[in-house]
């Protein structure tokens, strides 16, 4: 835990307010968590898909 602290002092958000931090990572979380739950889905419902590129 200590590391993370470090890190997070040592960032962009080091210097602002706690409750700001507070939502930075929450977002950021929130984000990570939509990203991987879109992997799962992907992989999981990969194959019947039909994904087209082009104009």
């Amino acid at each position: 835990m200590d590391v993370v602290k470090e890190i997070i002092q040592k960032s962009a958000i080091g210097p602002l307010s706690n409750w700001s931090k507070g939502v930075v990572l929450s977002l950021f979380t929130s984000i990570l968590g939509l990203l991987l739950t879109m992997l799962v889905l992907l992989f999981k419902y990969g194959t019947q898909i039909n994904i087209q590129f082009g104009y």
